[in-house]
């Protein structure tokens, strides 16, 4: 809640002893806890401390402002940057788990997340009246769906035993087994067991979790959760599937944003649902799902001394509407509710309408969508709607649908950057070892946008429109550059490899050797232990045998050279 004259939150209080997951090690206490959360944090309204503490982004975050009227219990979450910059110490198998989920599920060097469980409820016991408390998990994992079952658990009976139930818990989870994507999880909390399937990048996209197992010797039976991540997409959109298309163009484009909503809770769901809508696309913006004026970035949100930055910024307080008049794309929504069979659907409106005051729901742009509206897809969400389907499969259906459109424009690119690499045949052991070995050729935008015609998303999407001006407003976006970054190290990764790979295949390395100076000779011995460390730190998808030749030829090419530099190479 928005903090008046003489009220203050109180600083979050992390668990004590919980160390940092960079420091971890296998044995070492709290390790596995680490693997699940950074620390777990109390917030409490504390009337009488007044201005007297320092205003923390995490104390804030962890309340609704004034403005939302929360009143019982209320969940929510918010992201915030870590101070100091990117951690760059990382526990091997934190490298591990990132390495095999899904782009968008992997762990974010410089963020965290706050999972919030706000229970306000009149005490006359307190000058104020009410009780307000926080209890919030701080993790880098964006497990939305389980942290926020997890609260669902824990908090309540905290609320009623205070700090010896919180200690127990950590404990619990102090035994859980790391998140390992593709596996099945036994979490066991307060009696119950949370039943959890961590996602693989080896998943089918849209497929359903691997079969559960272990029902039978599990008492009690376990709370099976479908997803750790995804949100009800059909619930989060409701007020806006009329324009749910237009505002994947502005997530796609990475477009400023600002999400006003009447509390957290709705707040941050639809700005995490607004991230999601571009998976398996990897969101590379930045993005808040709750923000306040008392964050430590307000002010670098709110300059109107440059252009605003590419961020989707969820927030409750109508003083954003003028502080954030100059972006360029503002959707208010209202309370949610049903109107009829398809619930009542904000309007298109001109920025200059906004109005400081009173500002009536509405997705206020001048932004003209480069595609034509799915109508059909409208026609089936109002279809299962009047079947009372539930929610579940309506998400599914909705889910689907931007999977296969955000899939469909970026196969071609795919397929593009594909053609850049070196063809096979070029890749011999001789031009490798050359000083001009092959090399990935350069992304020309022209020359993409050319191929559209025979090989576009057209081919496998029947939405009409400006392909060409979406893909070219795309070039200019942190998404593109995204992508092509990831893409570009990875197809480096394994040109490396195919390099290593024809080195190693060769049959004949010494009459290679014979004509070439003690300076070539050392140089290919340094460029193999090179590759050969990055292979052996997984950085290269090579075969063992391939790893073991390319030791035999080390060994090979450094006999052959004179004593003294023998011992330098092999020295430690």
């Amino acid at each position: 809640m928005d903090a008046g004259p003489g009220a203050a939150p109180h600083p979050a209080r992390g668990r004590p002893g919980a160390p940092s997951s960079a420091t971890r090690a296998p044995g070492a206490p709290w390790a596995r806890f680490s693997a699940w959360l950074e620390c777990v944090c109390v917030v409490t309204f504390d009337l009488e401390l007044g201005q007297a503490l320092e205003k923390s982004s995490i104390c804030y975050l962890s309340f609704p402002d004034s403005h939302s009227g929360c009143l019982g219990d209320t969940q929510f979450s918010f992201r915030i940057r870590q101070c100091g910059g990117q951690r760059h110490l990382w526990h091997p198998d934190d490298r591990h788990c990132d390495s095999g989920v899904p782009v968008s599920l992997q762990r974010e060097p410089a963020h965290y997340f706050g999972y919030v469980y706000f229970r306000q409820v009149k005490d006359s016991s307190v000058k104020r009246g009410y009780f307000q408390k926080s209890l919030v998990l701080v993790s880098r994992l964006p497990f939305v769906r389980l942290f926020q079952a997890l609260l669902s658990l824990i908090a309540p009976e905290y609320f009623d035993k205070l700090v010896p139930c919180l200690e127990a818990v950590c404990s619990e989870i102090d035994q859980w087994p790391d998140p390992m994507p593709g596996q099945t999880l036994n979490l066991p909390v307060m009696g119950v067991v949370l039943q959890v399937h961590i996602p693989s990048r080896a998943d089918k996209p849209e497929s359903s979790p691997p079969k559960q197992c272990g029902h039978e010797n599990l008492l009690p039976a376990p709370v099976v959760l479908s997803s750790v991540h995804e949100l009800d997409l059909f619930r989060c959109f409701q007020p806006v599937l009329a324009h749910v298309q237009m505002l994947w163009e502005l997530m796609l484009l990475g477009e400023p944003l600002v999400v006003l909503a009447p509390s957290p809770a709705v707040s941050s769901e639809m700005v995490l649902a607004l991230t999601s809508c571009l998976q398996p696309l990897k969101f590379c913006c930045d993005y808040r799902p709750y923000f306040t004026v008392h964050d430590s970035e307000f002010k670098e949100f709110t300059t109107r001394t440059q252009a605003p930055p590419n961020v989707v910024l969820g927030v409750t307080n109508p003083f954003f509407i003028k502080t954030l008049q100059h972006w360029p794309h503002i959707l208010r929504i209202g309370e949610p509710r049903m109107s009829g069979d398809l619930p009542k659907q904000v309007k298109l409106k001109k920025p200059s309408r906004l109005k400081t005051l009173d500002t009536k729901p509405g997705l206020y742009t001048a932004y003209t969508a480069h595609l034509h509206r799915d109508k059909a897809l409208l026609r089936r969400l109002l279809k299962g709607l009047q079947r009372e389907r539930p929610s579940d499969l309506l998400s599914a259906l909705l889910r689907r649908h931007l999977l296969e459109l955000t899939q469909s424009f970026i196969i071609p690119l795919e397929h593009y950057m594909a053609s850049l690499m070196p063809l096979q045949k070029s890749i011999t052991p001789w031009k490798v070892l050359s000083r001009t070995p092959p090399q990935i050729r350069p992304f020309r935008q022209d020359d993409f946008l050319r191929s559209l015609e025979h090989s576009g998303p057209q081919l496998t999407c029947m939405l009409k429109g400006d392909w060409l001006g979406l893909y070219r407003r795309f070039f200019k976006s942190p998404h593109f550059d995204g992508w092509y970054r990831q893409r570009h190290k990875e197809m480096a990764q394994k040109l490396e490899a195919l390099h290593l790979e024809a080195i190693c295949e060769a049959q004949n390395i010494e009459i290679w050797m014979k004509d070439k100076s003690e300076v070539e000779v050392v140089d290919l011995v340094l460029k193999l232990r090179e590759r050969l460390v990055r292979a052996q730190g997984h950085q290269l998808p090579v075969k063992e045998a391939t790893l073991k030749r390319a030791r035999l030829y080390i060994e090979t090419v450094v006999r052959s050279l004179p004593t003294d530099l023998q011992v330098v190479l092999c020295s430690p």
